[in-house]
């Protein structure tokens, strides 16, 4: 083989490396982020629910509270 070629042929050995690695990195980013939506989407539930729930409580009338202190 001519040193031309070894030489191409290393340097399309090294940024194979690096495009693997990124690629690692990035579906590990990827995991991190799709576990944090997940969790995040749980928590939009669960605040909904109690929402709810305080709005069905009897007894609770929003038009019964008092205004704010800026009023």
């Amino acid at each position: 083989m001519s040193s031309g070629f070894e030489q191409r042929l290393t340097e399309l050995e090294v940024k194979l490396t690096f495009l693997d690695d990124a690629v690692q990195a990035l579906g590990a980013a990827d995991a991190d982020q799709a576990m944090r939506v997940a969790t995040l989407e749980q928590l939009v539930r669960e605040l909904r629910n109690e929402l709810s729930t305080m709005r069905l409580t009897p007894g609770h009338d929003p038009q019964s509270e008092p205004p704010p202190p800026h009023y």
